[in-house]
């Protein structure tokens, strides 16, 4: 896919050679003043008339007419150098590769040289060119007839840099097993609930632990029962579908400590139970298991890149159905804990199957806890379709969630959780807890109640129900699933300092 190379000149063959241009001067300079003679001085022509431009995400395709060996030269408008930055060359070479790939074009070439500014090196953009082609070039297959014309797509990209040889390819590598993970998330996210049901997920995840050489243990509802797993048994009542309780284990450590536990909401269709959701409501409902999607791409990057960290990944799966069986409002339910739980909501099933795979977590010697879900329509209403909603019990913690947050390019905003939000989980009469006390403050009060389980174990809440799924194709990805958080978790791990270090 990925081919280094130490030198370009002007009569390499390729289909395309993508060039980065600052905003420095109306002259060109060093290569491209070279490169501009081969076309006596027209690239200087075509930037004065603004056919190309050097203004930031300015895409220019120009045809060579044979006057170098590439047939055409892409140029990308950076901007002024000092502006530029990691997330934005990623958005950059996104629309590139999209264009690219529109004209079907099976080849391109690059000068990452040409890209490079006193903060970002040859490296950074090496990463952020295999990241953004594995993110910009994903399409969701679908089961549509296919035609028989055969697909184009690209195959070969070629790295023009003077950087080391060994470290382009490292970093290339590592982009481009960040963008493919993502990828892995959005197809998981983006089946309908037909064809991944629980069985499925559990399947995947055996598939993953072969691939990765992880330990893996799948809870059946017989081993539910014995555990005392009521809340995750609860959601399963109405459903035909047996659950699964899904555990990874990664062992980066020679011992078992200071265990990262990730945490994803697997419901792989959600009706709403008896407090049923509309017919506009009820449909996409086949992604309410965007967080199980996470931290399986997440594992999967974890399995390919190796850190040196101890994780522990529980997935609780269902689907959340009606029928005679089913749990209603105003059922109790005991949770793995052994906290009691008034139903107020079957639609907030969410948190209910968190509790027992928190629970489970622990149980497994999970020391600090990061939980992704698709939790609340609340968190849109709050935070808008862009930015995850987070919540947490440990300052450390939530900073270096944060901080993994941003290296990813993820947006995310702490919400707060404060005594009134955990009084208000706490005020049922006859229980424990209740599920859903209140309609104010509604993504709060998921976090809240599922802070309940985590304790004094150092947690966050990531509530991913916005920034999941997207209505649009944009420069990083196509409408559908996107694979939100996958990314943030794998840098975590790969970053991830203990308390006490």
């Amino acid at each position: 896919m990925f081919t280094y190379k130490n030198e370009w000149n002007f009569t390499n063959h390729h289909e395309s050679i993508i060039i980065g241009l600052f905003e420095k001067s109306s002259k060109l300079e060093g290569q491209l003043a070279e490169l501009d003679k081969f076309f006596e001085g027209e690239l200087t022509n075509l930037i004065k008339e603004n056919d190309i431009s050097a203004k930031k995400k300015r895409v220019a395709a120009i045809h060579t007419f044979g006057k170098i060996g590439s047939k055409r030269i892409i140029f990308i408008g950076l901007g002024k150098e000092k502006d530029l930055n990691f997330h934005e060359l990623k958005e950059l070479f996104g629309a590139a590769f999209k264009k690219i790939n529109k004209e079907k074009w099976i080849e391109t070439s690059l000068l990452a040289d040409s890209f490079t500014t006193d903060k970002l090196d040859a490296l950074d953009v090496s990463h952020a060119l295999s990241e953004a082609f594995s993110l910009a070039t994903y399409e969701f297959k679908g089961y549509k007839q296919k035609s028989n014309e055969p697909e184009k797509t690209i195959e070969e990209i070629t790295v023009y840099s003077h950087a080391d040889q060994v470290e382009i390819e490292a970093a290339l590598h590592i982009g481009y097993v960040y963008g493919k993970a993502t990828n892995s998330a959005r197809d998981l996210v983006n089946l309908p609930g037909n064809m991944l049901k629980a069985s499925d997920l559990a399947e995947y995840a055996r598939e993953l632990a072969v691939k990765y050489h992880f330990e893996i243990e799948v809870l059946e509802k017989e081993d539910m029962l014995k555990l005392g797993m009521g809340a995750l048994l609860a959601v399963n009542q109405g459903s035909v579908e047996p659950p699964k309780m899904i555990v990874l284990k990664y062992q980066g450590k020679e011992a078992w400590k200071d265990v990262i536990g990730l945490v994803g909401k697997g419901i792989t269709f959600d009706t709403g139970g008896y407090s049923i959701k509309p017919k506009t409501g009820i449909v996409g409902m086949k992604t309410d298991m965007g967080g199980a999607a996470a931290v399986l791409g997440a594992m999967e990057i974890i399995g390919e890149l190796k850190p040196e960290q101890n994780v522990v990944a529980v997935i609780p799966s269902t689907d959340n159905m009606i029928s005679g069986a089913a749990f209603k409002p105003d059922d109790v339910i005991t949770s793995m804990s052994g906290k009691t739980i008034e139903v107020l909501n079957t639609d907030a099933e969410g948190r209910l199957v968190l509790a027992d795979a928190i629970t489970y977590a622990k149980h497994h010697g999970a020391d600090y806890l990061v939980d992704v879900a698709t939790l609340t329509g609340g968190v849109i209403v709050a935070l808008g379709m862009e930015t995850t909603g987070g919540m947490t019990n440990d300052e450390a913690l939530f900073e270096q969630v944060l901080e993994a947050s941003y290296e990813a390019g993820e947006q995310l905003w702490r919400l707060p959780i404060f005594d009134c939000h955990k009084e208000k989980v706490r005020s049922s009469p006859i229980a424990d807890l209740n599920n859903s006390p209140t309609r104010d403050g509604h993504a709060i009060m998921g976090g809240a109640f599922i802070g309940e389980f985590a304790e004094n174990t150092p947690w966050v809440h990531l509530d991913i129900a916005g920034t999941s799924t997207t209505n649009s194709s944009y420069n990083l990805g196509s409408a559908g699933a996107t694979g939100a958080m996958t990314r943030t978790l794998a840098l975590l791990v790969e970053r991830f300092e203990a308390k006490g270090k």
